[in-house]
């Protein structure tokens, strides 16, 4: 593991290996290299988990994860107080989720109090059941809905590890004071998911986004609502953020943040403007699917993956046949 303080300049590129020399007002400054794959940065898989110190006792925790042959950073933060650790998001199994636990261990001796459940795919919560039972839980109704349906499942196969489903509801905005820290539980609106969950930090001016920010992966819409996923990061960019933190890719500078979140809402709305170019010729999804074209997309992480599911989550949209609660996962 390394901890790394995350200084808050534009000279940050020291934060990936895998940089290219800039030079400007003939100082040489290192740009990094703007891409989701972490091999392409220059990492291995021995430099993770990656833990970053954005401001005092508010830390980012990136862990590499499978999708087929590629592999991504999952991104976790954690905020520590006097009064216990709240963590915003987990990790995508048990052993993951235990791993991210016992490196919080080596920061602080402060219990986990607080869990905060911003996006409900099995990637940031199938390893809850890691984290101690005594704690509060909190997520969006339909996020709790979701995860509790998942546990009734989970719970029928005696094999299967014990759900911890949220026992805390936010439907809007719910403000926790901990350790004398404020920390803004956010629903911005449906994005990634239909229940998705920002955590702001108004003093540090810091906006955990979870699945609603994709730094560099390909849009992700297999329970996405696309133009409302567009309005949600418009959102989350009017307010008073110096550095929004994804839920994928890597967490960069304050500034290439801010630049990689614009460059991200311009990679939805270009999808979705692809996808209803196809939808306008008459074709149906699977012949769009066979069609479309991402431009500069194509080069980003799970294109091959996702591409197709964001044709037909686009589709369903324009035809009007979204589900409304947001379940589907």
């Amino acid at each position: 593991m390394r901890i790394i303080a995350l200084m808050l300049t534009l000279v940050l590129g020291a934060c990936a290996p895998a940089t290219e020399d800039v030079v400007q007002n003939d100082v040489v400054t290192q740009e990094v290299v703007r891409t989701g794959d972490p091999y392409a940065r220059g990492y291995t898989d021995e430099d993770f988990p990656r833990i970053q110190e954005l401001a005092e006792g508010v830390y980012s925790y990136e862990q590499l994860r499978p999708a087929g042959e590629e592999k991504f950073t999952t991104v976790s933060m954690f905020v520590v107080t006097s009064e216990g650790v709240l963590v915003a998001d987990g990790q995508g199994n048990v052993i993951e989720t235990q791993r991210m636990i016992d490196e919080i261990a080596k920061i602080t001796d402060q219990p986990i109090t607080h869990v905060i459940v911003c996006s409900d795919h099995g990637d940031h919560t199938a390893g809850n059941s890691a984290f101690p039972e005594a704690i509060t839980v909190w997520a969006h109704p339909t996020s709790a809905e979701v995860l509790e349906r998942n546990a009734n499942q989970m719970n029928s196969d005696s094999e299967a590890a014990p759900v911890l489903v949220p026992n805390a509801l936010v439907e809007e905005t719910e403000v926790l004071s901990l350790g004398g820290k404020e920390i803004q539980l956010r629903f911005l609106g449906r994005a990634h998911t239909g229940g998705d969950l920002s955590v702001y930090l108004p003093e540090e001016k810091i906006l955990f986004m979870s699945e609603a920010y994709l730094n560099r992966i390909f849009p992700a819409m297999r329970s996405a609502y696309p133009s409302e996923w567009v309005a949600m990061i418009e959102k989350a960019q009017a307010m008073d953020v110096d550095m929004y933190v994804p839920g994928h890719g890597f967490v960069e500078s304050p500034q290439i943040l801010k630049e990689e979140l614009e460059t991200y809402r311009q990679a939805l709305v270009q999808v979705i403007e692809e996808a209803k170019r196809l939808h306008a010729l008459g074709l149906n999804a699977e012949e769009a699917i066979e069609q479309a074209q991402f431009g500069d997309l194509e080069t980003w992480s799970l294109r091959s993956s996702q591409g197709s599911r964001a044709i037909q989550r686009v589709f369903l949209e324009l035809n009007g046949e979204l589900p409304g609660s947001g379940q589907e996962n």
